[in-house]
């Protein structure tokens, strides 16, 4: 059951109270300083259990950070005195690693056990990590489904502990009718029910579309292996056997909660991303065309002003709507316009079916694919067939006799009042300052009447509209033409809003410019809509390869170091800033197709076998598989991405063993960011390599694995590079 208000873009907003009870003061005080700069901590500091016990009488917390050795309370007696104190949640410092003693202190509630070495940086880390995941457990709905109740209510307090909600299921019936009428996001299931065995509930799970996508875990007391692998094969997100290591089962719900989040949040982007779409198709008229101009889409409201179907408009080309009063010259240089890759906007004069006229503002806008190709044209258009019709009848009735005046005059007051209603005015004198602007101009500005007459138009610019669109505004106008364009202006309040301008020279009799007329349309809400479209876009993408990441332990961070690193590269390369961009968004679903490997090769801590390498070589194909039929650009470089960045310029890599500059630039500049920065990383099979050692194997590696010009414009540029891995530490 999908819940986007619930689960999508959950922000931090509570502070939270947490005591640090710690002997070493140093120790104490370099954990108070990294935590207290979150603002969304409030923190207080006690060096022993007197002091301590003082606070937490006095105060209430939310977090603990406890020292087991403090110099008047010691271990698990230490634990239970503070537990009869507080009611917070305990992270338990020390510099013990016991295992009995660790699980001893996890059956006794505590929330994780942080061990204080050399790399307390990483512990504060992993305290604020899990203080965050915490925070985040109680929008999360568990199903516990086991015959036992003493089983669930021991699964229950644990759960608790870490602010996950929770239910129970002594039957199958029981479960599955929970699921129908609840919005659930993990289960952990006992094999062993009265009315059916588990994996035939399991199966059933899989089977219904509503709750198919629901994470699921398989507590058992058998760890049988033809068991094992019939759940895992049936969908079973993990296998826990009984009796379980409670910290042990905390981390695999935790994962399995923390990638349906993130899955959740790709679906429900996904959900945001239609909306904004049907805004655009509900409040414009739109179509699409191929690379030749014929006409592949339109919307109802296409078809509603030109009077034709769709069946009737695909397939041919715009000239069946075209007016024969407009120039050829216009269409040509649309043409033109929008075969170089720029946008085009106009006012367009068409016919509609039955034989009247209509008229639209429109902008059209080519799509490219990565190679820079145009795939399609994007048509957006506004309908202003009202205005035109007034303006052109105020020209009609103004062409008459002096005897008519004081009729023309009066209509001539009638036009101007239904356009100042309409639209959003301004008149400048001819040295560009204002003298007159109407209410909807004062209304979308937020300054008054009197704060604008007198001042040029640069009170509302916005900063970073560039000086050369206002410098050519001003040629055109200067000159006696009129200028057509799309302006970004900033409101008195600091808001932006967006206008389609038209800047009109008013002349005399004898040529000479009077003033200037500004008429404007607020385009702010289709503007907004088309950013919020691309960056849901970017954000499904980042969150689809963070995914990908955590199935195989890595960490966010890697994705963003990868992405960060790949524009720099592809920038010193000399692929443009577009190219670049393009492969910041793409490079991050470069190992997508691991999705589709099995966690026992993925998460393998220790060396993979000759059979497990050759199923882990086939993820840069897979995830091929999974993008390659988009049309949509940002996914069509993130399959080159997937195929091409374990390719060697040597020709040894895989999946094809293509060499040199056969292989795709952007599977090149991938490469190098990917093995950069994994080897400068931990991972769970082997520790993070020194900077040296890295770069004598770039180096060893030029013209072998790697293209040798990037990696001289790498290794030329590395300061910048480590920049970019300072910037975006891993968390953990």
């Amino acid at each position: 059951m999908l819940n986007c208000e619930k689960s999508y873009n959950i922000k931090q907003t509570k502070h939270y109270r947490v005591l640090i009870i710690e002997d070493s003061k140093f120790i104490s005080d370099i954990v108070f300083s990294e935590l207290n700069k979150k603002e969304y901590y409030i923190i207080e500091q006690a060096f022993d259990f007197a002091t301590a016990a003082q606070k937490l009488k006095e105060n209430t917390y939310d977090f603990i950070l406890l020292d087991l050795n403090l110099p008047d309370a010691y271990g698990e007696e230490l634990l239970y005195e503070v537990k009869k104190l507080s009611d917070a949640k305990i992270i338990v410092l020390t510099s013990e690693a016991d295992k009995q003693i660790r699980e001893s202190l996890y059956k006794n509630g505590i929330l994780d056990y942080i061990i204080k070495n050399n790399k307390l940086s990483k512990s504060i880390v992993a305290i604020d990590k899990t203080i965050q995941l915490i925070s985040q457990n109680h929008t999360t709905n568990i199903l516990i489904i086991d015959d036992s109740m003493f089983m669930c209510k021991q699964i229950q307090k644990i759960l608790k502990i870490r602010n996950y909600n929770s239910e129970i299921s002594l039957t199958a019936t029981d479960a599955l009718e929970k699921l129908n009428t609840s919005n659930i996001n993990l289960i952990i299931l006992d094999m062993e029910l009265p009315d059916r065995h588990g994996l035939d509930v399991l199966e059933e799970i899989r089977q219904r579309d509503s709750f198919c996508k629901i994470p699921v875990i398989i507590v058992s007391g058998s760890d049988d292996a033809e068991l094992i692998r019939s759940c895992l094969k049936s969908g079973a997100s993990d296998f826990i056997k009984k009796p379980f290591n409670i910290e042990e089962f905390t981390l695999k719900v935790d994962i399995a909660t923390t990638t349906n989040r993130a899955c959740m949040e790709i679906v429900c982007n996904q959900k945001i991303l239609d909306e904004y779409k049907t805004a655009v198709d509900n409040s414009t008229i739109v179509s699409k065309t191929n690379p030749k101009g014929i006409i592949t889409f339109v919307n109802e409201k296409f078809c509603e002003i030109s009077g034709y179907t769709k069946e009737e408009l695909i397939g041919h080309n715009h000239n069946m709507v075209r007016h024969p009063d407009m120039d050829s010259k216009c269409f040509k240089d649309m043409w033109s316009t929008i075969q170089s890759k720029k946008s085009w906007t106009g006012k367009v004069k068409n016919l509609k079916k039955d034989g009247t006229a209509y008229y639209v503002q429109s902008t059209i806008n080519p799509i490219v694919d990565y190679n820079g190709n145009i795939i399609e044209y994007i048509g957006i258009r506004t309908d202003i067939t009202e205005l035109e019709l007034i303006k052109n009848e105020l020209k009609d009735n103004l062409n008459i006799s002096k005897r008519n005046f004081k009729e023309v005059y009066k209509t001539s007051q009638e036009y101007q009042k239904a356009i100042d209603e309409s639209n959003i005015l301004s008149r400048a004198d001819i040295k560009g300052n204002i003298t007159y602007a109407n209410e909807m101009f004062i209304k979308i500005s937020g300054y008054s009447k009197e704060e604008l007459i007198g001042k040029n138009h640069s009170i509302v610019k916005h900063p970073s509209t560039p000086k050369k669109l206002y410098k050519k505004m001003w040629a055109t106008i200067t000159q006696g033409k009129t200028w057509h364009g799309q302006l970004k202006n900033r409101a008195k309040d600091g808001s932006i809003y967006y206008v389609e301008s038209t800047i009109v020279p008013i002349l005399d009799e004898n040529g000479k410019i009077l003033e200037y007329l500004g008429i404007r349309h607020d385009i702010t809400d289709i503007v907004t809509i088309h950013k919020e479209l691309e960056n849901t876009q970017k954000e499904i993408i980042y969150k689809m390869g963070e995914v990908a990441e955590s199935r195989s332990k890595e960490t966010g961070s890697h994705i963003k170091r990868v992405a960060e690193y790949s524009r720099l590269l592809a920038l010193l390369a000399g692929l443009g800033e577009k190219n670049a961009e393009l492969l910041f968004t793409a490079s991050p679903m470069h190992d997508i197709g691991k999705v589709a490997i099995p966690d026992s090769i993925l998460k393998k801590p220790g060396k993979l076998t000759d059979e497990e390498w050759i199923i882990m070589k086939t993820h840069s194909k897979l995830g091929y598989e999974i993008l390659k039929n988009s049309s949509r650009p940002i996914l069509k470089a993130a399959a080159v991405v997937s195929y091409r960045h374990h390719e060697k310029w040597d020709g040894t890599g895989y999946p094809n063993g293509i060499a040199g500059e056969k292989i795709h630039i952007f599977g090149r500049i991938t490469a190098i960011a990917d093995v950069f920065d994994a080897l400068g990383s931990e991972r769970v099979y082997k520790k993070a390599w020194k900077l040296e050692r890295i770069l004598d194997l770039f180096r060893e590696e030029r013209g072998k694995h790697f293209d040798p010009k990037l990696i001289d414009l790498f290794l030329n540029n590395i300061d910048k590079f480590l920049k970019i891995r300072d910037k975006h530490k891993d968390l953990y």
